[in-house]
């Protein structure tokens, strides 16, 4: 018996794919990628909560505008409700975090609107939590952060895939 000491565990968890960088950001071919994935879970699980994807990125697509493809990701769903799309741009932009924007006025350039129009609205269950946690959350507030430094970014996906968020 341990009073007051650690634990240690294992847990397994899935590991749906090993990222890898490799100089550019072929935000298409990744958001493809996942869109193939998605598809295939949505098949098997047709019945499973929305997946939610989670894109963190620099924002400036390499190999094309990927709104598209986005929107597909977006258009999958599940007798629960459509696949969620939230985005986290890493910019080299200085300025504070943005977080949960309902409108993209106060964004400073194309990449940035981009990624907020991509992002999906934001469920109540996770407006809630967000609201509970002191964000800034209306009806139309979006599953997207702007130059998030790394507690912005734990609390970004915190919020967003909490377990209790997901009914």
């Amino acid at each position: 018996m341990v009073l007051g000491g650690l634990v240690e565990q294992t847990v397994k968890f899935p590991i749906w794919f090993d990222a890898v960088t490799s100089g550019g950001t072929p935000m298409c071919q990744a958001m493809h990628h996942a869109h193939k994935l998605l598809s295939a879970w949505l098949t098997d699980h047709p019945d499973c909560f929305p997946p939610i994807v989670i894109n963190i990125t620099d924002g400036e697509s390499t190999d094309g505008n990927p709104s598209s493809v986005a929107q597909d990701i977006t258009s999958l769903k599940s007798s629960d409700g459509d696949v969620l799309l939230f985005n986290v741009h890493l910019s080299s932009h200085r300025g504070t975090a943005i977080e949960f924007p309902d409108s993209e006025a106060a964004l400073p350039d194309q990449y940035a609107k981009l990624l907020f129009q991509m992002s999906s609205v934001l469920p109540n269950s996770i407006k809630e939590t967000a609201s509970q946690e002191g964000f800034r959350v209306s009806a139309g507030s979006r599953g997207f952060v702007f130059n998030a430094d790394m507690v912005a970014l734990i609390n970004f996906l915190d919020i967003g895939t909490r377990p209790s968020n997901l009914r």
